[in-house]
């Protein structure tokens, strides 16, 4: 399986997540004809290769008409030391943007368009019609859309406004569609089959930005990071911006500890800041031979509750995400004859459940362990019995393939026809294997 991970130890922003997919390619500086060829109108995609922290990588930079409205002055001198180009740049020092500007710029990663000169702010609508002549495939155009959607209901919730009176800010310049069209491009060009990443790093302190001094996260960032597993520290600044957090929820379907993969490439993509830690983002593209899954125990025990309580607790745990939930006799103190109820779930459904395990039991405690399940993977077609459609599920990995029907069905085919369990089973192999001869 084809799997891409986002390493989100320094968080996440839109033209780091597009320059860190680039460095995956062997030669990045060929693909920029390919993103120029996109049609934003005005944009020109550029690349420059740095380092930070002794680490290489490439930055990205948008250019409107010739010139770059997110600036390179908002870079310590440290990270633009060293800076080279890679591609077409225009003339002049490849490090330094054709303007300096003499005031300074708070926000660490940069959301792009933060100047107030040569903006256009859109709405919804405004960006929509961009989408639409863009040079993309209709599935990359969707993807576009969809980040965009997230972010206006995002920004709807943070103003307490309908979606259709929403104007973009930081969000809504050419520089912020180019990143967001740019990624959605470079990930369907990579054909992940599995889409990763680590929690999210967020950042501390406050950020600067078009509605004022607001504190980490930005209101819009939080709403698009509910349910995404998220950590603060003792770095002052933004790590994580709205474009960032809206590709990441967009496409990412899973985050957790990087699982076992072998890599067949590493890409960095540099941020616009320099932090005693390297301020990169880092991503992995390599295979899964096998699918392993890190999910969570959570296990309480109770010795006060009837059989009845402790089965609806379980059903509650099963109706609030749990992946499976089942009850061990056990003996407690006293020899106290008690349940050990435990539930296995995802990373991001564990608060909830902890939460429901304190409201549906008498326990005083949950523990937690994490672990890695080793699974098939698992498919379902069906196949008509008796002028009835029969479920399969079919499992398949580690060298071994097997079907079962469903059980569902089986009873209704069962007794529709008068015939017991078994022979309503052997029904179904019969039926699948004459249409296996029939594909043969």
């Amino acid at each position: 399986m084809k799997l891409l991970y986002f390493d989100c130890s320094m968080g996440a922003a839109g033209d780091m997540i597009t320059a860190s997919l680039l460095s995956l390619y062997p030669h990045p500086e060929e693909i920029l004809p390919r993103l120029n060829a996109i049609g934003i109108p005005n944009v020109t995609y550029t690349l420059l290769r740095g380092e930070n922290c002794g680490i290489s990588g490439l930055m990205m930079r948008v250019l409107i008409g010739g010139k770059e409205e997110k600036t390179l002055d908002v870079l310590d001198h440290e990270a633009l030391a060293g800076l080279s180009p890679t591609g077409p740049v225009p003339t002049g020092d490849a490090g330094h943007h054709e303007h300096h500007h003499e005031h300074t710029h708070h926000h660490e990663h940069r959301e792009p368009g933060h100047h107030d000169h040569h903006h256009s702010h859109h709405n919804l609508s405004d960006i929509k019609a961009i989408v639409k002549d863009l040079h993309l495939t209709d599935s990359v155009k969707a993807d576009v859309l969809a980040v965009y959607d997230a972010l206006a209901e995002a920004e709807s919730r943070a103003h307490q406004k309908p979606v259709s009176e929403i104007h973009f800010h930081e969000v809504g310049n050419l520089d912020a569609i180019a990143d967001i069209a740019a990624a959605c491009y470079l990930i369907h060009d990579l054909a992940p089959e599995k889409i990763m990443a680590s929690p999210i790093h967020i950042g501390s302190g406050f950020v600067h930005c078009a509605h004022g001094i607001l504190p980490v996260p930005a209101p819009a960032t939080g709403y698009l990071l509910e349910g995404i597993p998220i950590y603060g520290g003792t770095i002052q600044g933004e790590l994580c911006t709205p474009t960032g957090a809206a590709i990441l929820k967009h496409f990412v379907q899973h985050f957790g500890p990087l699982p076992v993969m072998t890599t067949k490439a590493i890409g960095y993509g540099l941020g616009h800041k320099v932090y005693p830690v390297a301020n990169v983002l880092r991503t992995l593209l390599g295979e899964t031979g096998e699918k392993v899954r890190s999910l969570w125990h959570l296990t309480c025990q109770i010795d006060d509750m009837t059989g009845e309580e402790a089965a609806f607790a379980m059903e509650a745990c099963r109706k609030n995400g749990a992946l499976d939930a089942y009850m061990t006799p056990i003996y407690m103190k006293k020899s106290r004859p008690a349940l050990a109820l435990t539930v296995l779930c995802e990373e991001t459904d564990k608060a909830a459940l902890v939460r429901t395990l304190f409201a549906h039991t008498s326990t005083l405690g949950v523990r937690e362990y994490p672990f890695s399940r080793y699974e098939m993977e698992r498919s379902t077609y069906s196949i008509s019995v008796e002028g009835k459609q029969i479920h399969i599920k079919r499992a398949s990995g580690y060298g071994i393939s097997r079907e079962k029907a469903e059980y569902e069905d089986l009873s209704q085919l069962a007794a529709t026809e008068g015939i017991s369990l078994r022979q309503a089973r052997e029904r179904v192999q019969q039926a699948l294997w004459l249409a296996r001869q029939t594909a043969k």
